[in-house]
């Protein structure tokens, strides 16, 4: 029963962060079609669920083998601390968000890896189910690389679960479309990235994309020197451009994203010498809520 909690909660959250953007938005969309949230929703969902099978069917076991392997050679950073569990649970969360800024910006930074993050840049309505949209290959590279890092971190698999568990709902609140009063927000991102924050990271200039990288903790970008703000955050135009059309925000044009050639679309977040375009074939223009 106790495996389930986190799990709830996260859901209960999930639900609440909807209604909320809904009664008080922070930005209101104007859909084409009525329905378009939904639709949105439901395919930003659709493709998280692919990974969280990918992340807890296919890999989970294999973390839990490597997990215990570290136990049983006594092999890795945890193993040389003082046995004290807070402190150990502490740092290894810790640890596990210095590890997820590092990855998240090399998703930025690697041309190859880029290709498959750049599809939850790529979405125009940003709002809580964006936190679900990563792609499929992505969570593959991702678990992978989970492997060593479980091994040289001595980390045991709940310390994996507790971690997952605060560093989604954190990442569901900076994704959500809600409105928090500028000095709420201020004072939240001195310790987790906030709504305002990670809607900078979501803009469609690449200086502004190339930063706010943290998931859990906000330090990272101030320490690592890749936090970045603007006062008229309220303009920031979301997506990536050539990216707007039905067919690529289509499930599966969602999929297809990392292997179309970027190079032949409008504007590439690898493409210095082409200057933004307006948004075509979704009205997805976002009007800020008074």
């Amino acid at each position: 029963m106790k495996e389930y909690i986190p799990k709830t909660l996260l859901l209960l959250l999930f639900l609440d962060l909807l209604v909320w953007e809904t009664m008080r938005p922070c930005k209101e969309f104007r859909y084409q079609k009525k329905r378009a949230r939904i639709w949105h929703g439901t395919t930003n969902i659709s493709v998280g669920l692919i990974g969280t099978v990918i992340s807890y069917v296919l890999f989970l076991p294999i973390w839990q083998i490597a997990a215990q392997w570290s136990g049983r050679h006594g092999w890795g950073l945890l193993h040389l601390m003082p046995k004290n569990l807070a402190g150990i649970v502490f740092l290894a969360v810790v640890l596990l968000d210095i590890w997820t800024y590092w990855w998240h910006r090399m998703n930025h930074r690697i041309r190859f890896l880029w290709r498959f993050h750049r599809m939850h840049h790529s979405d125009p309505w940003m709002d809580t189910t964006s936190a679900q949209r990563f792609h499929p290959g992505e969570i593959i590279f991702s678990s992978m690389l989970r492997i060593p890092v479980i091994i040289l971190f001595s980390l045991e698999l709940w310390h994996v679960a507790l971690y997952d568990s605060i560093m989604l709902a954190v990442v569901m609140f900076h994704h959500s479309n809600i409105a928090v009063p500028d000095r709420a927000d201020r004072l939240l991102r001195l310790i987790i990235p906030t709504p305002i924050m990670h809607k900078i990271h979501h803009s469609r200039e690449r200086s502004e994309t190339d930063s706010n990288y943290t998931s859990l903790f906000s330090i990272w970008d101030r320490i690592f020197v890749s936090l970045r703000m603007r006062p008229d955050w309220k303009s920031v135009s979301f997506g990536l451009h050539g990216y707007d059309s039905p067919d690529n925000q289509s499930w599966a044009g969602l999929i297809k994203t990392p292997f179309r050639n970027a190079a032949k679309r409008s504007s590439s977040q690898f493409d210095k010498n082409k200057k933004p375009q307006d948004n075509k074939g979704l009205e997805n223009i976002g009007t800020d809520v008074k």
